[in-house]
């Protein structure tokens, strides 16, 4: 199937699209897989992270993961995530990427605000969908679950106007890199967020989430549901069981098969409880 343009997939009205990280053509493997398992669309984002883990070419990956998305009977499209270089950014237009998360968030706001409407107006020229980030939602320290922290509804009704961004991912309580899914979402701000934000929210981190809680914030008004650490624990889970059972073997195909498989039984349980 063709790739499909996030925008496209964004404007379908269908609830909420789950967006997951590739790291290697195993993950994004598994993603279409599970996409067809679970009979859904979905969005494989490559991250800056990701780009740098394979000597900073984006190359090889982006064809990778374009390729195998368009073998596959599911709907998909490719997304470039978490992007802090402007030279990255730039990069995109030479590949099939219909939409970037730029993150200026570690900017001052008047700084963010500055460099992502220039990256917005770059993608616009070049039909790219653009998300953005406002508030910390973090990863290290875990602050985003501290109520301070989290996005303010005017502040992000301003940033959206003033940046012309097509997405805004916001702090309300998810964290990145949890590998046990406890957090508690904060959705009366998540509504109130909708309410003053007119493009779609985002809700990064989503992989230390609960069913229950991804659902209820989509009711609340979240559009995108970005997954990334739940798929490196099920692959790391499943070669660790693997070589536990089976200590002298050399091949990676033996492990990295189950591995592929337990990723795609993830996004599947992902996709399936945003539809439930």
């Amino acid at each position: 199937m063709p790739l499909i343009r996030t925008s496209e997939l964004m404007s379908s009205g269908n609830g909420a699209v789950v967006a997951f990280n590739v790291i290697t053509v195993e993950h994004a493997e598994a993603i279409a897989t599970g996409a067809e398992s679970a009979r859904s669309p979905a969005i494989l984002q490559i991250s800056e992270n990701a780009v740098k883990f394979h000597g900073g070419n984006l190359t090889p990956l982006t064809a990778a993961t374009a390729a195998v998305a368009r073998a596959s009977s599911a709907p998909l499209a490719l997304h470039l995530d978490h992007v802090e270089s402007v030279e990255l950014l730039h990069a995109t237009a030479a590949h099939d990427f219909s939409s970037v998360m730029f993150d200026a968030s570690k900017l001052t706001y008047g700084d963010n605000v500055k460099a992502t409407a220039e990256a917005a107006r770059w993608a616009h020229e070049r039909g790219l969908w653009l998300e953005a980030e406002i508030g910390r939602i973090g990863g290290k320290s875990g602050d985003a679950h501290t109520p301070g922290v989290r996005t303010d509804p005017a502040e992000a009704a301003a940033y959206v106007a003033d940046t012309g961004v097509d997405a805004l991912a916001v702090a309300v309580g998810s964290t990145h890199a949890m590998t046990e899914r406890t957090a508690t979402l904060d959705h009366s701000l998540i509504a109130a967020l909708r309410e003053a934000v007119p493009v779609p929210l985002v809700l990064h981190g989503s992989s230390g989430v609960p069913d229950t809680e991804i659902r209820a914030a989509i009711a609340a008004g979240m559009r995108k549901i970005n997954v990334g650490t739940a798929l490196n624990t099920a692959f790391t889970g499943a070669i660790r069981a693997f070589l536990e059972a089976h200590p002298s073997t050399v091949d990676p195909r033996k492990y990295l098969a189950p591995a592929r498989e337990a990723m795609a039984e993830t996004v599947a349980g992902f996709l399936r409880a945003t539809r439930s």
